[in-house]
């Protein structure tokens, strides 16, 4: 499967956009690379979305309740797609 670059691009700048926004209702905050290290987060597992969510914004949204589902505080998303709908994969930490 061939990926977009660009399409990938817009979703990371996407996804970071909407990174700043803080949802009252996720319980699983995302965080960076970076966070990862500093607060020596333990990785319990990963998780999808499927291609339904419709913005960078709804995926975030499943993420964060998948990520708590799975017993996570944080999760770092680590692919994104968008092929008319959006989905992505995140690592799931504690």
């Amino acid at each position: 499967m061939r990926v977009n670059i660009m399409k990938v691009f817009k979703w990371v700048v996407a996804s970071m956009m909407m990174g700043a926004i803080s949802f009252s209702a996720m319980a699983a905050k995302e965080v960076t690379k970076e966070e990862v290290k500093t607060m020596n987060l333990q990785k319990i597992g990963t998780v999808n979305t499927t291609a339904e969510t419709t913005s960078p914004m709804d995926a975030k949204k499943v993420l964060s309740k998948l990520a708590d589902e799975k017993g996570g505080k944080y999760y770092l998303v680590i692919a994104g797609r968008e092929h008319g709908k959006f989905s992505a994969t995140a690592e799931v930490y504690k």
